[in-house]
């Protein structure tokens, strides 16, 4: 019996050090993904890799139980679908810590759990976002681009350089660029 590790984390910009950390010295590969937890299991693709190369009596294994699905119900369709192919699941952390063959009480209730934890941040985070706004503070991540990096976007778009000569010169994304062209197209285009 080999035990095979599942990483996941919903966005790109999440870290998996921590989940690494505990996978990696126990697991015979580790496979990872950074998708949500609410996509079927065909197009989660470490999941579905980490199915395809495990062999009968090998247990799937994660840090936490609420890596194999965002909510409840994903979570559950996640468990169903690996024990009805003989896959048994290791987790690591938690209330259901453990070795499990077939869902029970304990998993089922350590994913409900891990569902209203993340219910309950997410509702703490707009509630902070919001009392912020109230005082005339604005939350998020900082804007990119600044005052000085749109005038160089638009002069050197209106010198005639490509969106993407443009996005590596100032090491930003084709994207950003575009948005701040497009943006600069709105605002001074005139008025019918």
């Amino acid at each position: 019996m080999a035990l095979v590790g599942l990483v996941r984390v919903s966005t790109s910009r999440q870290e998996t050090a921590r989940q690494h950390d505990a996978l990696d010295p126990i697991c015979e590969r580790v496979f990872e993904e950074k998708v949500s937890g609410k996509l079927a299991i065909d197009a989660r693709p470490g999941l579905t890799a980490a199915i395809d190369y495990m062999r009968g009596g090998d247990m799937l294994t994660v840090q936490e139980v609420d890596r194999l699905g965002r909510n409840l119900l994903e979570g559950l369709i996640v468990l169903t679908d690996l024990f009805s192919r003989g896959i048994a699941v290791k987790v690591l952390e938690g209330i259901a810590a453990g070795e499990h063959t077939e869902r029970n009480l304990i998993l089922d209730l350590a994913l409900a759990l891990a569902e209203d934890r993340r219910r309950d941040i997410v509702r703490k985070t707009r509630n902070g976002l919001d009392a912020a706004r109230r005082r005339g503070r604005t939350g998020g991540r900082p804007r990119v681009v600044d005052a000085d990096k749109r005038r160089i976007i638009i002069a050197r778009h209106l010198d005639g350089e490509s969106i993407r000569t443009i996005a590596g010169a100032t090491k930003l994304s084709i994207g950003t660029v575009h948005n701040v062209v497009t943006e600069h197209r709105d605002t001074t285009a005139p008025r019918a």
